[in-house]
């Protein structure tokens, strides 16, 4: 049986909207089918499961750009390549999540210090704010 949709009914079974489906491709990460003579592009099985290739690899901070580099992968330094990829996006999430460390200990401390009775009058908060 052959898999026949509509870009609405791609849209749908891969879970994105149509404009997103017409977004990438005019980006390039999806192939435009040629309009037969009922009028109507046809998508198939291998565009819905390249939309969610698409939309799983973002979830994971993938760039676009990143995925379309993913998408050409082809022979036997495929997986090398994914790999160092993968990598690379892994240290940048562990320098973003010890950043936000750094952010959340900061208000904590500032919380902290508020919830104090300060003598001063002024917001602790406010006060470290203003201090270098």
């Amino acid at each position: 049986m052959k898999y026949r949709l509509t870009i609405g009914r791609l849209a749908e079974a891969a879970g994105v909207g149509v404009e997103t489906i017409r977004f990438y491709q005019r980006y390039g990460l999806l192939t435009e089918p040629e309009r037969p003579s009922s009028g109507y592009r046809e998508y198939g099985q291998t565009d819905v499961q390249r939309i969610r290739f698409i939309k799983k690899a973002q979830t994971l901070g993938f760039s676009l750009e990143d995925v379309a580099g993913l998408l050409k992968l082809d022979g036997p330094q495929t997986c090398s390549l994914a790999h160092d990829l993968a990598l690379h996006k892994l240290h940048l999430v562990e320098d973003k999540i010890a950043a936000l460390a750094r952010i959340r200990d900061a208000l904590q401390q500032m919380v902290r210090r508020c919830e104090l009775k300060h003598k001063s009058g002024i917001c602790p908060i406010i006060q470290s704010l203003v201090q270098d």
